[in-house]
């Protein structure tokens, strides 16, 4: 018999019988290397080490319980984590250090070849993961892609935590002029304020120049070279979108019917289609002889009274985003005596100025001195202008002028309701107490009558923006809430809940507002409108969320009252804005068709959501089919026309789905201008059917070229090849696996729809930005070589 000469001490058996030892206890691995070697830990293997880290975290949890030392856990964990960093096997080590609570050890253990595949896992399972542990592991995130440099990446984590210390730091401590560049062109698509100043940039011309980009001054410039690329600047008009020589002969007779109504709907499908082109076939074609007045004269006064203030406001529409042309052309309405041509001329001005800053501040130069007018659809108008124009702002301009109408005895309950709503806008996400304190008292001041107007509903919305996605900040506001009047405190409660939880995927909120929706309740109670909205809201967060909650709605529409089978479809609007997705398509065109009017209404408009912007066949189809199917019922028509012009809008160059980067980023203003047209679609009769159609304007916030404009250094477009395909998810892949599939190489500009990643088809440019969204600059590759 051969005796294996074996010189290790007892020891190696020790840890061999941690291997073997079937013992009942369940953490006999661990207890025999505690006792065991304190030689290198993975020459037992991958699967020893992966067993060892599961019972250290049972272990740690136990010793925490009972108060005893960690220490020769600890000793474990370094070496642990170490053999996974170095094995690539990052998404373990995360794990096991959030199991013990110490992610700062990461730090010392990520390098080059592996900071990028653990920050993709950190910032995926943040998502998944309760607070404060999420922002946690989102800090180690943004303080390991500073380390390496990364810094745009840091940029997007923290633009997430909305922690602009963090944002700051990232200026200062980049040199590369380029590079900040850059930055500014992603904090402009987010949508925030931010002023540059002589700590950040010293250089007064580069400031001026970066400043330029956060204003968005480029970007009519952008979309316009977009349009001319993929040759779309002739105007459409809405016949064009109607098509009704498709149909059968009801149909196309209703299309040419002379109605004040569908003028007010063609002045609306116009807006949209051609947003931001500058010229169209009814708003802007230049007087000749033939007709005296021009085009623009005889459009506007085929709308009736309030009709005529959306159709002034529509031009605001068309000449989006450039602010000169824009306010030159809208000036011609100012001098009239007509006072809704006025009021819709006083909105133009907001619609042009939204998601662009400028230094003179045009809008509160002109709209300042309508906020005190008698005539209370100038009042609105010029309200709604300034909301619109300085959403996100937190201007405290805008405060001193507004926060004084909450508090006026002798204003109507429309411009009050329309007053939260702007300043909601303004300071959207900041928790601004004054703000708060003046909505909270003029609730507080509104009488048993007026709190059951659907209008009231607007101000507990106005409350909400002021903590959209801000989650606990909300608890106080919240229990000053519960001494509102009855008729609006449960309404109250859940606009501030969902608002507050908007985009977080927080799985507790969602289970609550269920619950709120499950239960039957008598005819009058509004409540549950907010909490099937807010249960979109919450869930929007992420794909698994998402999908479960159109599972959870489509049982409310089986089971639910019919308060709640009216906001159903709006909510599944919300879900996939922009993305049509082809189960919630057939659910909404089912529902299309339904009985009561209002829940076919929310189907109708909710189908332009989810095609926004899309030009999508099949939807439009759907949309001619009802425009013929309920040719005889004015109000049903007038949806179906707005949601005809939402599908073709900017002529399928623009989105309005509030997430950015890969779907990473929630655009706080963006999503609050969709959120405010929702509540008002909650009561379409008496809002968007009513004389308040204008509100439907407040989609123009989330407006956004869905485009890849690639720049080079001095900012002019630059065309190069690059790769348009379904994005792949690759978290925890180890290499370097492919993160696009069944893609296409197109030369930019390019248009991106949702769920598309772009990636350069050359190596001749290297982009400054990992996410090629959007405007990305483009730096020569100095190792390039023209070879074969």
């Amino acid at each position: 018999m051969v005796m294996l000469n074996l010189p290790i001490g007892h020891t190696f058996y020790i840890n061999l019988f941690s291997i073997v030892d079937p013992g009942n206890s369940s953490q006999e691995s661990l207890k025999y290397r505690l006792l065991g070697s304190e030689g290198d830990i993975g020459s037992w293997g991958h699967e020893y080490v992966r067993n060892l880290a599961g019972e250290i975290a049972q272990e740690y949890s136990k010793r925490q319980g009972e108060e005893t030392p960690i220490d020769d856990l600890m000793v474990l964990v370094q070496q642990i984590v170490a053999f996974h960093m170095k094995h690539n096997a990052e998404p373990e080590a995360v794990d096991l250090l959030m199991e013990v609570e110490y992610l700062d050890m990461l730090m010392e253990h990520v390098d080059s070849t592996n900071f990028k595949r653990t920050c993709l896992y950190l910032t995926s399972a943040s998502r998944y993961l309760p607070g404060p542990d999420d922002v946690s592991v989102l800090e180690i995130a943004y303080m390991i892609h500073l380390k390496f440099g990364e810094y745009v990446n840091a940029l997007q984590i923290a633009l997430f935590l909305d922690n602009m210390q963090h944002v700051k730091k990232i200026f200062t401590s980049c040199d590369d002029l380029l590079r900040k560049k850059q930055f500014c062109y992603i904090l402009a698509r987010h949508g925030i304020t931010f002023e540059l100043d002589e700590e950040i940039v010293s250089d007064d011309g580069e400031r001026e120049a970066l400043q330029e980009i956060i204003n968005n001054a480029k970007l009519s410039e952008g979309y316009l070279s977009l349009a001319r690329d993929i040759e779309v600047m002739e105007p459409k008009t809405p016949e064009d979108i109607y098509k009704a020589h498709l149909l059968d002969g009801r149909g196309s007779a209703s299309a040419s019917v002379d109605s004040a109504r569908q003028n007010l709907a063609a002045t609306f499908v116009n807006a949209f289609l051609n947003a931001g082109f500058g010229q169209d076939k009814l708003m802007t074609l230049q007087s000749d002889s033939s007709s005296g007045g021009g085009s623009s004269g005889n459009w506007l006064f085929k709308n009736k009274e309030h009709g005529k203030a959306s159709a002034a406001a529509s031009l605001g529409m068309i000449l989006l985003w450039d602010v000169d042309s824009g306010l030159s052309q809208i000036d011609k309405y100012f001098h009239g005596t007509d006072s809704h041509v006025l009021a819709g001329a006083l909105l133009g001005v907001g619609i042009v100025n939204c998601n662009i800053k400028n230094e003179c501040d045009p809008a509160l130069a002109l709209l300042g001195d309508y906020v005190d007018k008698e005539d209370a659809s100038v009042r609105i108008s010029a309200i709604m202008g300034l909301g619109l124009a300085y959403a996100g702002t937190q201007n405290e301009q805008i405060c001193a002028k507004l926060s004084p109408i909450l508090s006026d005895g002798k204003a109507s309950l429309d411009v009050i309701a329309l007053t939260a709503i702007s300043l909601g806008l303004v300071y959207v996400g900041s928790c601004n107490e004054e703000v708060a304190q003046s909505i909270i008292y003029a609730l507080m001041d509104r009488s048993e009558s007026e709190l059951g107007e659907p209008l009231a509903r607007l101000l507990p919305l106005g409350l909400g923006l002021l903590y959209l996605g801000k989650q606990d900040a909300v608890e106080a506001t919240a229990e000053v809430s519960k001494t509102f009047n009855e008729k609006i405190q449960k309404h109250c409660d859940m606009t501030l809940l969902s608002c507050a939880y908007a985009g977080t995927g927080n799985v507790l909120k969602v289970q609550n507002l269920l619950g709120h929706c499950a239960q039957h309740l008598e005819k009058g109670e509004t409540h549950q409108g907010p909490a099937v909205l807010g249960i979109a809201l919450v869930a929007m967060a992420e794909e698994l969320g998402l999908e479960m909650a159109i599972r959870s709605l489509e049982h409310l529409l089986q089971y639910g009252e019919q308060n709640i089978r009216r906001a159903v479809p709006l909510a599944l609007g919300l879900l996939c804005i922009s993305n049509p997705k082809v189960n919630v398509m057939d659910t909404l065109s089912r529902l299309s068709h339904d009985t009561d009017s209002e829940v076919a209404m929310a189907a109708v408009i909710s189908l332009g959501l989810i095609g926004a912007g899309t030009n999508n066949a099949r939807i439009a189809v759907m949309l001619r089919n009802l425009s013929s199917y309920y040719y005889k019922d004015p109000g049903l028509l007038f949806c179906v026309r707005i949601a005809q012009g939402l599908v073709h809008m900017g002529k399928g160059l623009l989105t309005l789905n509030p997430y950015h980067s890969e779907r990473f980023l929630l655009s706080p203003t963006a999503l609050a201008g969709i959120v405010t047209t929702l509540y008002a679609c909650l009561d379409m009769k008496a809002i968007i059917l009513g004389k308040y159609h204008y509100v439907l304007y407040f989609l123009v916030l989330a407006m956004q070229p869905r485009m890849l404009l690639t720049v080079d250094e001095n900012l002019r477009p630059l065309s190069v090849p690059v790769r348009v395909g379904q994005a792949v998810d690759v978290v925890g892949q180890a290499g370097r696996p492919k993160t696009i599939t069944g893609f296409q190489t197109h030369s930019t500009p390019v248009l991106l729809a949702v769920g598309d990643r772009a990636e350069l088809a050359t190596e001749k440019y290297i982009p400054l930005s990992p996410i090629l969204e959007g405007f990305v600059i483009l730096k020569e590759n100095p190792e390039y070589t023209e070879d074969n």
